[in-house]
């Protein structure tokens, strides 16, 4: 029936159990928080060295308590490997116990280095002991540098000083379990072994997650309040956004926004909107999340700073330049400009480093560049602005580089010449139901994993006489 004595009764392990069940229970509790703890340490964002550490302490602790139990002796085959192995896991344990002190700042700045220095004497008992077997020369070994050790930990415990409350709380966990430790490493330097230890370290572990729970309440209420955050910064950035196109017998006009985080880089105006006339501006700040977002509200002042010089985009782009210089933290801005005029039937165009405009005509694309340098990046930056007449039926293109650099699972990304695909087959839809489409086949691309933001913006031009046609 049992592995190391088939002579054993039922009522013999039952008594053993029953006179071992404390320190099984408490064997289970430290591997079960170690396990626990490992997974954390691996699942955090950044792996995590302190947690880790524990963990493994833990993982040991737990296992060695188990192991030192007679329960387990009765169950465990009786070779002369078994034999030495409680007492072989015993020299083990304090590995992980000086790479965690190290690692949580208990041991000096050379706590590494000292752990590295003490792994050596306890593997090489460990191989002896598990090699020639249990030995009183490598028990004595064992006791004489976990009590120097231990003494050691507890002066620089004492002498460091006071960061928090966290910190007192842990110190205290260590100082008690440091008392448990050298009172059973003393008495077992002269053969007695009272088995205190595992309740001082118990203490410790409870001590350890009574921080850990406070800190991660603490990171949640922070991480609440950041989330408010971020919501009333996703308002205000909408806010500066334009609402609808008004209505014009010339142009429709649809915006489409689309941001990676929260909060983000691309931004659009309309800085013209009348019956005959409109001025279309998009634009894209290096960088995301919230210094992208803040830059881009910088933008938004910029350009209505320059609404006087609407009708001539590079004296537009030029002012904005001048406005955003040395304000952007080092970060640069791309921004495509256009202003279509129905009274000539014209349009005049001019960008900073942006993707080229695109025009649908007659069931072609036509790509429109007229780029200077970035926005924020060189004070001496000119441009100049390119006209072309304007027919009706045509329609304007403007997007930020996220629709081109969108990529799929494989890498490839969406490219230009895909753009010039979609915006051929929406021709026949409307420019919100163009703007709709074009969005939605980029997001299908890239499986809805979207790396950057996606902005655009369609502008259909027709004259009176084309509108009362259709209708």
């Amino acid at each position: 029936m049992y592995v190391g004595d088939p002579q054993l009764t039922a009522g013999q392990v039952l008594r053993t159990f029953q006179h071992n069940e404390f320190y099984l229970f408490l064997g289970a509790a430290f591997t079960s928080v170690g396990l626990v703890s490992m997974a954390f340490a691996f699942l955090s964002r950044k792996f995590d060295a302190v947690l880790f550490w524990l963990a493994l302490f833990a993982i040991f602790y737990g296992t060695r308590l188990w192991l030192s139990q007679s329960f387990f002796a009765l169950l465990l085959p009786h070779t002369a490997f078994f034999y030495r192995l409680p007492r072989a896991a015993n020299y083990i344990v304090p590995i992980p116990a000086y790479f965690y002190f190290a690692e949580a700042g208990f041991l000096g700045r050379y706590g590494r280095k000292i752990a590295i220095a003490l792994t050596v004497p306890f593997l090489c008992i460990t191989i002896g002991n598990l090699w020639f077997g249990n030995s009183l020369v490598f028990l004595y070994i064992n006791n004489s540098i976990v009590i120097i050790t231990l003494a050691a930990l507890t002066i620089e415990s004492i002498r460091r000083k006071q960061v928090d409350k966290d910190f007192t709380i842990v110190r205290l966990g260590i100082l008690v379990f440091v008392a448990f430790a050298l009172y059973d490493n003393i008495n077992g330097a002269f053969g007695n072994f009272p088995q205190k230890e595992p309740i001082g370290f118990a203490f410790f572990l409870a001590a350890l997650g009574y921080v850990a729970a406070k800190r991660s309440l603490h990171r949640d209420q922070q991480f609440n309040a950041l989330q408010k955050e971020l919501e009333i910064a996703q308002n205000i950035q909408t806010s500066i956004l334009p609402s609808a196109y008004p209505a014009s017998p010339y142009f429709q006009v649809a915006a489409r926004y689309v941001p990676m985080t929260a909060v983000a880089g691309d931004f659009y105006d309309f800085l013209l909107a009348n019956e005959t006339q409109t001025g279309l501006l998009i634009a894209d700040v290096s960088g995301h999340g919230v210094p992208a977002a803040l830059i881009a509200s910088m933008v938004k002042l910029a350009a209505t700073s320059q609404r006087s010089n609407a009708d001539d985009p590079a004296q537009l782009l030029s002012g904005m330049n001048s406005v955003l210089c040395g304000n952007t933290q080092q970060q640069f801005v791309t921004a495509a400009y256009v202003y279509l005029d129905a009274a000539s039937s014209t349009l005049r165009y001019s960008a900073a480093a942006h993707p080229p405009m695109l025009l649908l005509r007659a069931g072609e694309v036509i790509e429109l560049t007229e780029n200077g340098l970035m926005l924020a990046a060189f004070s001496f930056a000119t441009y100049t602005t390119a006209e072309h007449p304007l027919h009706p039926g045509d329609r304007l293109l403007l997007y930020t580089d996220g629709l081109l650099e969108a990529t799929n699972p494989l890498g490839e990304e969406f490219g230009s010449s895909r753009l010039h695909t979609l915006l051929k087959q929406a021709a026949h839809l409307n420019a919100e139901e163009a703007a709709t489409s074009i969005v939605s086949s980029v997001e299908l691309w890239s499986s809805k994993s979207q790396n950057d933001d996606l902005t655009l913006l369609i502008c259909d031009y027709q004259s009176p006489a084309t509108t009362l046609a259709l209708n």
